[in-house]
Formats: C-alpha cells, sequence, structure tokens
C-alpha cells in the first residue's frame, strides 16, 4: 500500500473511532460535572458578562438593585472552596469573602438577625436553598448541603462588613453538582404556592424600574394564618431571583415584629424594584409553630411573553418543596 493510501485508511479508522465515542456518549447521557471550575483569582479574573446578556454595555442603573452577578465587587471577593458536589449527597459547602487584600473577611454587620446569608439557586431556578453557614475564627465560612438535582448552580453570599460606611454587598460563584442531568423549564406563574398544608396568596407584582409592592398572604386549612413568627427580623423573608442570569434582587420588608403596626399575618409584604422586564422567582420563607418553610411563585415584570404551550399562569397552585436550611 503506498503512502498515501496508508494515510487515507489510517483517518478513516480514526473518523470511525470518534464517531463511534460521541454516538456511545449521546447514548449515556453523561453525567454533569463541569470539567474546568471558573477561577477565582480576583487579580486575573475580568468582570464578566450577565449569562444572557445581549453583549452592550448600558446596564449600568440597575447595579442598585441587581447583585450577585459578580465573583467581586466593592474591593471583596468571594472564594468558593467547594466547586463541585454530588446530586443527592450532602457535603460541606465552604468558602470565605475576602478583602482587597486577599485576607478572609471576621468581622461583619448582623442584618436581619444574621452575619451573612446564603443562597444556592439551580440556574433553572427549580431548587432553592436558604442556608445559614458557620463562620470560623479564620473566617471561613462553612455549612452541610443536599442538592437533589444535577446541573448549575449558583451561590450568593449577601453580606455587609463591618465598618462605617459599608455598604451591603451580594457576590455570586458557580457550584458544579454532578449526576444524571434533565433541565426543567421555568414554572408557570400561579397566583398561590402550596407546601406542607400550607397556601400562599401573592398579590401585587415586579414594575421594571420601579418599586412594586408584593403582598404574600398565608393561611392554613382555608384560614388564615394571624400568628406567624419572627423569622430573620421579619414576618417572612423574601429573595427574588431574575430567570436567565440569575441577578439577585434586595427585596425589604414593609414593617417589622413589635414596631405597633406590623400584624403577624396573614398578609406579609414586602417592596422591590425589577432591574429589567423579564421572568423572575420569588421565594418566600416564613416561620409558623416553629418551623421554617418556603414558597415560590413566577413573575414577570412588565409584558409577559407568550407561551407556546399555552400557559396563562391559572390552574392549580404550585406545590413547592421545602427550600430552607440551617
Amino acid at each position: 500500500m503506498n503512502t498515501g493510501l496508508r494515510i487515507t485508511a489510517f483517518a478513516a479508522a480514526l473518523a470511525a473511532t470518534f464517531g463511534t465515542a460521541y454516538g456511545a456518549g449521546r447514548a449515556l447521557d453523561p453525567v454533569v460535572a463541569e470539567s474546568a471550575a471558573p477561577s477565582h483569582d480576583k487579580h486575573a479574573e475580568a468582570t464578566p458578562e450577565p449569562e444572557g446578556g445581549d453583549g452592550h454595555a448600558d446596564h449600568e442603573p440597575e447595579r442598585a438593585v441587581a447583585g450577585g452577578l459578580q465573583v467581586s465587587e466593592g474591593g471583596y471577593t468571594l472564594d468558593l472552596r467547594t466547586r463541585r458536589v454530588e446530586a443527592g449527597r450532602q457535603a460541606d459547602l465552604r468558602f470565605t469573602v475576602e478583602d482587597g487584600d486577599g485576607r478572609p473577611v471576621t468581622s461583619y454587620q448582623r442584618e436581619h438577625d444574621k452575619e451573612l446569608h446564603l443562597v444556592v439557586a439551580s440556574r433553572d431556578l427549580v431548587t432553592y436553598r436558604h442556608l445559614h453557614p458557620v463562620r470560623a475564627a479564620d473566617g471561613t465560612w462553612s455549612v452541610p448541603v443536599e442538592l437533589p438535582r444535577a446541573g448549575g448552580y449558583r451561590v450568593f453570599a449577601d453580606f455587609t462588613p463591618a465598618g462605617k460606611g459599608a455598604e451591603n454587598l451580594t457576590l455570586g460563584a458557580d457550584l458544579a453538582v454532578s449526576g444524571p442531568f434533565e433541565p426543567e423549564r421555568l414554572p408557570a406563574p400561579r397566583a398561590t404556592a402550596r407546601t406542607d398544608g400550607y397556601e400562599v396568596e401573592l398579590t401585587g407584582g415586579l414594575r421594571p424600574g420601579a418599586a412594586g409592592e408584593l403582598t404574600l398572604n398565608v393561611s392554613r386549612g382555608g384560614r388564615p394564618v394571624t400568628d406567624l413568627q419572627p423569622y430573620l427580623g421579619a414576618y417572612g423573608h423574601l429573595v427574588a431571583l431574575r430567570s436567565g442570569d440569575l441577578a439577585y434582587l434586595h427585596v425589604h420588608p414593609s414593617g417589622e415584629p413589635g414596631d405597633g403596626r406590623t400584624r403577624p399575618g396573614p398578609g406579609v409584604s414586602f417592596e422591590a424594584t425589577a432591574p429589567s422586564a423579564g421572568a423572575y422567582r420569588l421565594f418566600l420563607d416564613f416561620k409558623h409553630r416553629g418551623v421554617v418553610r418556603t414558597v415560590a411563585f413566577t413573575v414577570h415584570a412588565g409584558a409577559a411573553p407568550s407561551d407556546a404551550d399555552g400557559h396563562d399562569g391559572g390552574g392549580h397552585a404550585e406545590e413547592t418543596p421545602g427550600g430552607h436550611g440551617h
């Protein structure tokens, strides 16, 4: 066989080998474990373009109300030490917040009864955890977490460093959860959500670029719940995340326990500003009879897009699995 024929035969065999491997990989639906974790070198990392963005740099106004899109901001960096966990198995999530000199921060202001609030959410906004990590003397935070589904997740650290004039920050980093992966679509908008025998009805909504009031009314067995217990300094704690890039909205409760005007249910009110039109996922934590429970809603700021599957936001209440952790 001459040289040209030998090269041709080798190329054909090589192509067949790779074709077979590709077909086997497709058939086996390989586990999701991102091959390269994102770099968190604060000296070399450029500010990331928000996922799903259009590449334009005209989004400055929304920085005041949307957080979690950057791993570094205001001279602080979130160093996520745990980059990967396995679906369905408990693991310790460890991280530090570093200052501009690369030293772990060890002093924080307490806000809503905690030095730092940690939220973990899947990219499809179906899985949600609100966790309360413990800080060691050296500034390392840790908390056990068990995530049921594989895929990409975002970890949010919401905190205010100690010191006069320090501002609240929400930093975000990516977490990979390995296992068989099946992406889910964003749940359709519903006015009510249920969990553990409780039903929560949402009134009000989000408006792009303007403050709007959201009220969530809690009932159980058809009766209004009028004895909610304080949780994180309020009768409810609300987190809002934008679908697509998971921008984190700062949501403020209207009133607080003991102020002489805020009742312990059934309604819990919040004020929030949507940085843009689009779909958002709202997660409400509330405490009753000593247990913290979570419900979730999908809402649209501005006009809702048409849904090819015919979802119109009506129908049954959404059943929400537990999303709170310690």
